[in-house]
């Protein structure tokens, strides 16, 4: 029996194809409060407690040059690049503010620019930016650390990829989405083969350390047999790794969803066999399948951290950085500082007003209880590392994982039931047919879903 067939039970996809979190966090966003108060992201910043751990820093850059339909980032459509401007000064200005709460001496040995497009700025724009992070923060140098850009081929030339590897951006993550022109018409996004393909030679080029595309199944006009030839150049073109992520189509949180006909949207069932098509194509062509919708070489660092049980998740999805503090910049840009989630106004306007104020522009956040720590240690292992170790948490936390658990444990019978999972003395397994259905699992162990409105969340599925 092949990895796909184990990996895929279209029987068990659709028995449990519900809303739910991604988990990039636990608790999840939708427990963030307006009432938080920043103090508590201060004292954690200040947290003698907290040199130890290294830094991630997060930039949100909002702006695109054209919108994509299907799209649900906080981002801002214009073709005005003066709009950068003012931008990056108050990015600057923030940076200030935020290295003023912290220790800079901690190594910094994760960042990222997202968005948006980030290659919205021109090049001086993304070298002035990176320069004023080295001149505030301490950069660890390239092989210590990982330094990565999501980048649009449409916005980048090979000359930009050179320029951000002189910049110091190790990782490239670049938007496809889909190869099929009739699929990109639909969603906005036209951009031929011949651009993607002269990203990625730049950045082999320029000597990268891993190359990502993000595709998406579940668009306008999408068949198997077109995306199964999407599929089958994306192999050819041999990224590291590869996000493959299910369109969620939420017209009524998202208005620009709504220019697409949902009427040419696949059907259900056409997306479990576009999703049984991704499973097939990329685990025959030697792709391990990470979890979710996450795919990468046996070579990535990504496939040996979960070998290695080192993979951890962050507000940007899978990485291999676990317990650095979290700074985000930006507007609607999330940080994590010791047990604080606090999140940056979602809005240009808002997020001025707090910069030019020379405060945080801290809007909402939460402090995590003792339940949440044990409970998003618990979330994370599942979703990373597919395996819970009793002991572990019994040794940690000063609990009996059997006993506190043992309402989740009994739920998770049923899907022991199914296949999806095993419950053994002492720990429990998520087996090959539960992988594409961890954030099921992980839900179980969820005290938040009782209260909160599932449909804010994308099908698991």
């Amino acid at each position: 029996m092949t990895v796909a067939n184990t990996l895929f039970r279209p029987d068990l996809l659709a028995k449990y194809n519900a809303n739910g979190p991604r988990y990039t966090s636990y608790p999840t966003a939708l427990q963030f409060r307006e009432s938080f108060d920043p103090a508590d992201y201060l004292r954690g910043a200040a947290d003698p407690g907290a040199s130890a751990t290294d830094l991630s820093l997060y930039f949100h850059i909002p702006f695109c040059d054209t919108v994509c339909f299907y799209c649900g980032c906080n981002k801002v459509a214009t073709k005005n690049r003066a709009h950068a401007r003012p931008y990056l000064d108050r990015l600057k200005r923030e940076m200030a503010l935020q290295a003023a709460c912290f220790d800079t001496r901690r190594p910094v040995s994760q960042l990222h620019w997202g968005g948006g497009t980030p290659t919205f700025l021109s090049h001086d724009e993304m070298a002035e930016l990176m320069a004023a992070t080295r001149e505030h923060f301490t950069l660890l140098a390239d092989r210590e650390a990982e330094y990565s850009i999501e980048v649009d081929p449409r916005e980048a030339s090979p000359d930009t990829i050179a320029h951000l590897r002189e910049l110091g951006f190790n990782r490239l993550s670049l938007g496809v989405q889909d190869f099929d022109p009739v699929v990109q018409k639909a969603i906005n996004r036209i951009q031929p083969l011949e651009m993607t393909t002269s990203v990625m030679q730049a950045a082999r080029d320029t000597h990268y350390d891993s190359i990502g595309v993000d595709l998406i199944y579940g668009l306008p006009h999408q068949t198997v047999d077109s995306f199964t030839r999407t599929l089958d150049t994306m192999i050819e073109l041999a990224p590291d790794r590869l996000s493959v992520f299910a369109y969620a189509h939420m017209p009524q949180l998202f208005k620009m969803q709504r220019q697409m006909d949902p009427a040419a949207l696949p059907s259900p069932t056409e997306r479990l066999a576009l999703l049984q098509r991704v499973v097939e194509r990329l685990t025959d062509a030697g792709y391990v399948y990470i979890g979710m919708d996450h795919f990468a070489l046996p070579t990535d660092e990504l496939a040996r951290a979960q070998a290695q049980r080192t993979l951890h998740r962050n507000f940007q999805g899978y990485s291999t950085r676990a317990e650095c503090d979290l700074i985000g910049f930006g507007a609607s840009s999330i940080g994590k500082v010791g047990d604080v989630y606090a999140q940056n106004a979602k809005h240009l306007p808002d997020y001025a007003d707090a910069i030019d104020s020379g405060r945080l522009a801290i809007a909402r956040g939460v402090r995590l209880t003792a339940d949440d720590r044990l409970r998003r240690d618990i979330i994370t292992q599942l979703m990373c590392n597919l395996e819970l170790r009793f002991d572990e948490f019994d040794a940690a936390y000063g609990i009996r994982f059997a006993d506190t658990f043992a309402p989740e444990l009994e739920r998770l019978r049923s899907f022991e039931d199914d296949g999806l999972v095993s419950i053994g003395a002492g720990r429990l397994d998520v087996q090959m047919a539960g992988r594409m259905l961890v954030r099921n699992i992980a839900m179980v162990f969820d005290r938040y879903l009782g209260q909160q409105t599932l449909e804010r969340f994308s099908r698991t599925v």
